[in-house]
């Protein structure tokens, strides 16, 4: 199984629900709260909504941070080149980046390199961390912390 497919079950049992969009093979609604959020450079956290979303479409991996107002911030990268830097600790490689409005095309994919780390879900709090800068210099990132649980009806550990 690979490390993409292990962090959308583990969201799954983390949410307690998953949301089938129309583009994404998976994804899940995480609820907690943003800790901070930068796009292109504009610190945007107070506005930072407190969901996040993990999609899995095809082979690629997104995170998309949301603001109060709409705005979405995407994360993208290609989950085959996930790799773990330590068995708790895996990183998604981000190759690309976008900004939307909620109900709105979104805007351009632009190339960037980062990545996005994340902490394997167990009881308690569990992280995700996003940055990327693009080639002209504009910097991305974003922080979401969520109490993790056990999804109702899970076997306990």
């Amino acid at each position: 199984m690979t490390a993409t497919v292990r962090f959308a079950l583990a969201c799954a049992a983390l949410a307690g629900f998953g949301i089938h969009g129309a583009a994404a093979q998976t994804a899940f609604k995480l609820e907690g709260a943003c800790e901070s959020l930068v796009v292109a450079g504009r610190d945007v956290s107070a506005q930072c909504a407190p969901t996040l979303t993990n999609a899995v479409s095809r082979n690629r991996t997104t995170f998309d941070f949301m603001t109060k107002d709409g705005q979405v911030v995407s994360f993208s990268g290609n989950g085959a080149q996930q790799e773990a830097t330590e068995e708790t600790d895996p990183l998604q490689p981000i190759n690309v980046v976008s900004e939307s409005k909620t109900g709105s095309e979104v805007g351009a994919p632009v190339l960037a390199i980062g990545a996005c780390r994340f902490s394997t879900p167990e009881p308690g709090r569990t992280g995700i961390a996003c940055e990327a800068k693009t080639a002209d210099g504009r910097v991305y990132s974003g922080t979401f912390v969520t109490a993790a649980k056990t999804a109702p009806g899970a076997p306990g550990r």
